[in-house]
């Protein structure tokens, strides 16, 4: 057994600050901190996903419509679905992202 912590987790590979907290065949969860004004841009995946905010408000846009998402707020995207999130706040925002494969 090991814990992780972001501090201690693998960086995803891409230019935010994203921590791959549980990898495994079936799912992943990234811890993503987007300060103000960070975006990931609009894309697709292949895969379902859950996003739940840990602090802060996502901005999530979803096939075009937007959806905010707060501290202890869930949202499920199924796959192939455009999707992308802002931070639209002055204040940090923290988002564990769950990718179920």
């Amino acid at each position: 057994m090991k814990i992780i912590t972001p501090e201690t987790a693998e960086k995803v590979p891409f230019n935010l600050e994203g921590r791959k907290m549980y990898v495994n065949p079936k799912a992943e969860i990234i811890h993503l901190t987007l300060k103000s004004g960070e975006v990931v841009d609009i894309h697709t995946n292949p895969f379902d996903v859950v996003f739940y905010t840990l602090e802060g408000t996502a901005t999530l846009n979803v096939d075009g419509k937007e959806y905010n998402l707060q501290k202890d707020c869930t949202l499920e995207i199924p796959k192939d679905i455009p999707r992308g999130m802002k931070n639209k706040t002055e204040d940090i925002l923290r988002v564990l992202v769950f990718k179920v494969f």
